[in-house]
């Protein structure tokens, strides 16, 4: 069997459980408990294979918790993040999930008991609260002890019998990839809650390459709104590990998503030591300023969303938007996250940012900003995508890439928006790899191409009041109809002859007629 067919047959048996074991429970809470089962499968056998390192005498599940020792169960921390008994383990708990009377509380105990191992070491923030929307005792999954047990092993039970390949066939990434299967599915069917943490993985592809668009290797990679992580995990699917040296970098508001984002990582098999994702509030309490700066930057911020602007007289003064002399309208953040992104910006690197179309032509303080980006010449390229690329939007959105090392002072503006650069689905429009092969051409070459691509001097770009859309710039091609006026006029002369004859004809005969 392929991958591809394996991974096809792989979500659909995801995708099965999901709907078959949830009942009566919303399927956008439900997918916390598939997803946390998952995740829980996997760390226990990820766990396992580090105990074992290979030696097929060793039976890591089939020991009993008493012969771990003190050091084996600290130099596991330390490596791992965490640690997992055997009893523990995902695979001796499924086996008697359909009988264990108990199985509820004795999950929430195993969790708690993951967890709380990483206490007082470098990992402890890194694994805390991961299991937090995993409650085993939520009345979501039934009024009885019964019912919730009931539900739970049906999980439990329908994760095991998933056929992931081993460790060593390198086929892992399947858990990662059931991972955002999941989450895309249940994204596309939630509406708008589920594309504010989700971005499409063709988008992110096509976002990730951007960012790291001949840089060798990078420090490390960064995202201010980092949702569940996709866009960073683009960037180690597309590139070698080795060439993000620190590691992968963000911060996300949502507690859930965090969470998410967090379990993410593991699940692609980034150890605890090569992330660093932080809870809060990236515009008013950024957490990573110290990590700051970073050589690539890739982000899908939230579309024009509230924030406390100029209501905090302090922000005026913050090194991360002082320099545009501005703050981004209360009701409109989208520019203070582009300016939050640059100020994180190393000399040498890239920021790529989803971003909604009309920051690039509205006035006011958004005007002010984009003057400021235009004529400190760190906008690089604005591209406008096709439309519906998104779950729970129809919007065309745009990427703005932003660089601190141009050589020249223009400004690139790439049109793909049309049918040449996206493939029509059921639900959402997806871009293809050869769309995005195409995409990174026109990126890389700076060449014109009529109707697609071109480059602005910036000066015209101020004579044009700052305006950054696309359309400003890339001449639409004229899909209407040419008409040959001369070959028209000739056949309307033609068809006016025939009338008269016509009508002489009828004449002629209402003649008879009468006489």
């Amino acid at each position: 069997m392929t991958s591809n067919n394996q991974r096809a047959a792989l979500q659909s048996q995801i995708w099965k459980i999901a709907n078959d074991v949830r009942g009566s429970v919303d399927g956008w809470d439900f997918k916390h408990f598939v997803l946390g089962t998952l995740f829980y499968r996997f760390i226990s056998e990820n766990f396992t294979n580090y105990i074992e390192a290979g030696d097929d005498s060793i039976k890591y599940a089939e020991l009993p918790d008493s012969v771990i020792t003190p050091e084996i169960r600290e130099d596991a921390i330390k490596t791992k993040g965490y640690f997992i008994y055997p009893s523990q383990l995902f695979v001796n708990v499924a086996k008697n999930a359909n009988t264990n009377p108990n199985l509820n509380t004795d999950l929430a105990a195993i969790f708690s008991a993951i967890e709380s191992s990483a206490n007082g070491y470098p990992s402890e923030q890194d694994i805390k609260g991961l299991f937090a929307d995993f409650d085993t005792t939520s009345n979501r999954l039934g009024n009885t002890v019964e019912n919730k047990n009931s539900r739970l092993a049906a999980v439990l039970k329908g994760v095991e019998g998933l056929k992931f390949g081993n460790f060593e066939d390198n086929q892992i990434d399947l858990f990662g990839d059931a991972y955002e299967f999941l989450i895309s599915n249940y994204a596309a069917n939630a509406g708008k809650s589920g594309g504010e943490f989700f971005t499409p993985q063709s988008v992110s592809k096509l976002i990730a390459q951007l960012a790291m668009h001949k840089q060798e290797k990078v420090n490390k990679i960064y995202d201010p709104a980092v949702g569940s992580g996709s866009l960073l995990l683009q960037a180690k699917k597309h590139f070698d590990n080795h060439i993000i040296e620190e590691g992968f970098f963000g911060q996300e508001i949502n507690h859930t998503t965090y969470n998410l984002a967090r379990m993410n990582m593991f699940l692609h098999n980034v150890n605890y030591d090569k992330f660093h994702i932080e809870l809060g509030d990236t515009l008013i309490d950024p957490k990573l300023s110290n990590e700051k700066p970073f050589d690539a930057i890739v982000s899908n911020p939230p579309y024009s969303v509230k924030w406390i602007g100029n209501d905090d007289p302090t922000l005026i003064n913050d090194d991360r938007f002082a320099p545009a002399g501005v703050l981004a309208p209360k009701s409109k953040a989208d520019f203070a996250f582009v300016l939050h992104a640059l100020s994180y910006l190393s000399s040498r690197g890239r920021a790529a940012l989803v971003c909604f179309p009309g920051i690039f032509y509205r006035g006011g303080a958004e005007q002010k900003i984009r003057k400021y980006l235009v004529d400190n010449n760190f906008v690089e390229t604005v591209i406008s995508l096709a439309p519906n690329l998104f779950f729970g939007t129809s919007i065309a959105v745009n990427i703005l890439v932003l660089s601190k090392h141009k050589t020249d002072t223009k400004t690139q503006f790439i049109d793909v928006s049309g049918e040449d650069f996206f493939k029509k689905e059921t639900n959402n429009n997806v871009l293809l790899d050869s769309h995005i092969a195409q995409i990174m051409q026109y990126f890389d070459t700076k060449e014109e191409v009529a109707h697609v691509a071109t480059t602005i001097d910036n000066s015209k770009i101020a004579e044009n009041d700052y305006n950054l859309s696309v359309s400003s710039y890339v001449e639409a091609k004229d899909t209407r109809e040419k008409i040959d006026i001369v070959k028209l006029n000739a056949e309307l002369a033609t068809t006016v002859k025939k009338i008269d004859q016509l009508r002489a004809d009828i004449d002629a005969i209402i003649a008879e007629i009468k006489n």
